[in-house]
């Protein structure tokens, strides 16, 4: 009922519908005519025959012979008669078979469609609106974004001024309006200026438009922008973007960070002096061992708050046995991640191979990788089949990654790690299970641009897998948060909170935090001090904050349990 509603506003209120529909009343009104002067006609010469008929004889007539039904059960006698019904029968076919479809269809029907296509996909936001998120391209990274921004709550709406995507973002089941991203009405329409985010990922010119544009409503609303060239930084970073982001080039080290010879944890968040990192398994002395028996917390100072496992994070189970593929998450300072690698990392009986690692695609996120692991003194060979790019690195290998002749001239046999960086995530599988089955030991670290295909790359024999789209939708989530909290996956997050009443005076060890709800305890932070790794039999305090990490529904069930 609201849409017919929306359609019949859109007739009353557009000009061009009112005018179309004017003009198809008119084409009715002469139609009309047409049929009644047939009939009076009709009558005239049927007197003339010497017979008489009714008036709706008379049109019943005229309408049959226009319409070329014609069922013959009245017929003039006359040569005059037999003219008219010809002259009738002509003119039927003109005015009901081909113009009066016509008319109808272009004056009426198209409007109505178009009327139905505003309804789908409003031009405005309601008034109230305010602290939602505008999202101005419609890519895999926003909408792994709009899946978090549901799960805390947060309105949103895409932009686009096409009307053809809009209506396929619609019909995905998304929130959008009409509306060109470089029309500064249309910042207005959709409260701009009451929004807690403006998000602009698609190339560096159109975010630059959109970030001008923006800036003319509001001078205040924060504007995440993607860049994909170095030299679009400071351009992107001059009209007011609050936040800039190198997606690929954060890719492009995430992936260089997992593979084998980084022996420092990959910091992947930070609170106050508190850490948050990755450290991989593989090549480490706690390989076959269980949580329990690594005693990270007694030597280092590290609290393990998850397993990251093909691509699932997993509880810090202790009597879970590590294994090559694991990559333990942790919790410290500074100075106890700076031991982690000195203290866990076996150290090698050979030198390290030439190549250590080969990375397929010589791409952004290729080139940030390779940057990352010269920056660490780690070799590296790139494989990549743009001619182009050889004659400016003398370190690349010319080829096809996916044939043998050229994996093995780049030394895929040596290679201790592999990093797959293309854009495609068909050729990404692909090259997984090919270098699997060519060296079945290789770690194999890939880029994922679409979430829905990390489990097919963990299954075509991908170690670990960073989701381009979750890696951004995380970076920009996170700005959207408090101070006290970070997202790092669907199953990992980290928030602060006041200690309750019912646990102040009671130690860690009596509350047995972790079993109950599957939170850990990471800080606790009061008026005096930040204390990271905590002793579990300390009671806690009566006021004061602890930092916790859990899944969602483990935060969800401390906040039931301990916060009504």
């Amino acid at each position: 009922m609201k849409t017919l509603l929306i359609q019949l506003i859109f007739f009353v209120r557009n000009k061009e519908a009112k005018k179309n529909v004017a003009l198809l009343l008119r084409f009715l009104f002469f139609l009309t005519l047409i049929i009644a002067l047939y009939s009076l006609t009709f009558h005239l010469l049927m007197r003339y025959e010497g017979r008489n008929y009714s008036l709706i004889t008379g049109f019943y007539w005229t309408l049959t012979v226009m319409s070329t039904l014609g069922f013959g059960d009245i017929t003039f006698s006359t040569d005059l008669g037999l003219l008219f019904t010809l002259a009738v029968l002509i003119s039927g076919i003109i005015l009901l078979l081909i113009m009066l479809p016509f008319t109808f269809i272009q004056f009426f029907y198209a409007p109505w469609l178009e009327a139905q296509k505003q309804a789908r996909t409003p031009r405005f936001l309601a008034e109230d609106i305010h602290d939602h998120v505008l999202l101005t391209n419609f890519d895999s990274l926003t909408r792994n974004l709009v899946k978090k921004l549901i799960k805390y709550h947060y309105n949103y709406t895409f932009i686009t001024g096409d009307q053809q995507k809009a209506l396929e973002i619609y019909d995905a089941g998304y929130k959008v309006v009409l509306g060109d991203v470089d029309d500064p009405g249309t910042y207005q329409k959709t409260h701009a200026a009451q929004a807690a985010l403006v998000v602009a990922t698609a190339d560096d010119l159109i975010n630059t438009n959109i970030s001008f544009t923006v800036r003319e409503i509001s001078d205040k609303v924060p504007i995440a922008s993607s860049a994909d060239q170095e030299h679009s930084l400071d351009i992107l970073n001059f009209p007011g973007n609050t936040h800039v982001f190198q997606f690929m080039r954060m890719l492009g080290i995430g992936l260089a960070e997992k593979t084998i010879g980084v022996v420092e944890p990959n910091i992947i968040g930070r609170f106050q002096e508190l850490l948050i990192g990755e450290f991989p398994v593989r090549d480490t002395i706690l390989t076959g061992q269980t949580l329990a028996q690594s005693r990270l917390r007694q030597t280092l100072g590290l609290s393990v708050i998850g397993f990251l496992e093909r691509g699932q994070v997993l509880p810090p189970d202790p009597q879970r046995v590590l294994t090559p593929t694991n990559i333990l998450i942790l919790a410290g300072t500074q100075a106890a991640m700076d031991q982690t690698g000195r203290q866990l990392v076996e150290s090698p009986l050979e030198p390290p191979p030439n190549p250590s690692v080969l990375i397929l695609g010589g791409g952004r996120v290729g080139q940030a990788a390779a940057a990352f692991l010269q920056q660490n003194n780690i070799s590296y060979k790139i494989v990549e089949k743009m001619a182009s790019v050889k004659k400016r690195k003398a370190h690349y290998i010319l080829g096809d990654a996916a044939d043998i002749k050229t994996l093995k001239e780049a030394g895929i046999d040596n290679a201790r790690s592999v990093i797959i960086t293309t854009h495609t995530d068909a050729m990404n599988i692909h090259l997984s299970f090919y270098c699997r089955q060519l060296r079945p030991n290789i770690q194999i670290v890939t880029r994922a641009t679409e979430e829905r295909t990390m489990s097919k790359l963990h299954r075509a024999g991908a170690d670990l897998v960073v989701s381009s789209a979750a890696m951004g939708a995380n970076s920009i989530m996170n700005l959207l948060q408090p101070s006290d909290i970070s997202i790092f996956s669907e199953e990992l997050n980290i928030f602060l909170v006041p200690i309750p009443e019912a646990l102040a005076g009671r130690s860690l060890i009596e509350i047995k935090l972790r079993e109950q709800t599957g939170c850990s305890v990471l800080a606790i932070k009061t008026e005096e001090r930040f204390l990271t790794n905590p002793d579990p039999a300390t009671p806690l305090a009566k006021t004061g904050e602890l930092l916790l990490a859990g899944s969602l529904e483990a935060e969800k069930m401390f906040k039931k349990e301990y916060l009504k």
